[in-house]
């Protein structure tokens, strides 16, 4: 059974950082797709980062953070995570991450292991 737990959300002040985890159980870690999206009160879930594949770094971000959030792994661990600097108030939401076995099930069915996902919000 694959699980995603993320962890590491909270209150931050506005420029603040957070470092999201993202615990992968029942997957080899290995070059599989996985994602961030967010998902804010009243709005639709929106994608923030993807990585494509590890080897060779194919990282997309949205462009809405990219500069500010970095998406970075622990092999070992089994763990993504997602360094989040800067941060706004239009941060605030909760964050999922998110894994699909492999490409081309990715570009035919999208993502296909969720997370619950973990608070973030950031104050003035």
């Amino acid at each position: 059974q694959v699980q995603l737990v993320e962890s590491g959300g909270g209150l931050v002040q506005v420029g603040g950082s957070l470092r999201l985890s993202c615990a992968v159980s029942g997957l080899t870690f290995g070059d599989y797709p996985m994602g961030w999206y967010r998902q804010a009160p009243g709005k639709e879930r929106e994608f923030v980062a993807g990585v494509i594949t590890w080897t060779g770094a194919n990282i997309k971000y949205a462009d809405s953070v990219k500069g500010r959030f970095t998406v970075s792994r622990d092999s070992a661990k089994n763990t993504m995570y997602l360094q989040m600097n800067n941060l706004k108030p239009e941060d605030t939401a909760v964050y999922y991450c998110a894994a699909a076995d492999n490409t081309q099930s990715l570009r035919l069915g999208g993502y296909r292991y969720w997370g619950q996902g973990t608070q973030v919000t950031v104050s003035n």
